[in-house]
């Protein structure tokens, strides 16, 4: 009997730990991950106003086994570095960074969004967390229809 007690106590105790945490972690290094392809939204586009820019996505290892396989392992990580573009003499060049977008996969913890959680950090600032609890409408109302590629737009190219 006292150790059903001493297991309840520690239920309660632990549970809410695990259930309050939902943030998706600042993904340290990223630029150090394999880079799988850059693009450019331009004016013209209808993601223009919310995404426009140079776009660079990085792939920790677990996510580039996923890539591979076309479904992505728990502890996968995918970064969106979205930086300003600056026109200039014919030439496209970055500017400011505007947001680090983050997916990071973990099935149980973020079932409701397919298994990725989504975090965006305003100005690549680790503190500046801009999607929060908004992750279902914000992000995953867009990667839904990507469902049978596990909700992922990118592909890795050659």
């Amino acid at each position: 009997m006292n150790r059903l007690l001493i297991a309840l106590a520690m239920a309660s105790f632990v549970q809410p730990i695990f259930a309050a945490d939902p943030e998706v972690p600042f993904p340290a290094g990223y630029r150090g991950w394999h880079h799988v392809k850059s693009m450019v939204i331009d004016q013209g586009h209808p993601l223009f106003e919310a995404f426009g820019g140079i776009h660079h996505l990085y792939a920790n290892p677990k996510a580039m086994a996923g890539y591979k396989a076309g479904k992505f392992p728990d502890g996968s990580v995918i970064v969106f570095d979205l930086l300003e573009a600056k026109t200039a003499d014919n030439a496209v060049t970055e500017g400011a960074r505007k947001v680090v977008g983050v997916m990071h996969k973990d099935a149980k913890k973020y079932a409701a969004t397919g298994g990725w959680g989504f975090e965006g950090f305003g100005g690549g600032d680790k503190t500046s967390r801009v999607v929060r609890n908004n992750a279902a409408s914000a992000c995953f109302a867009c990667h839904a229809p990507q469902k049978d590629h596990d909700y992922v737009f990118s592909r890795l190219r050659d």
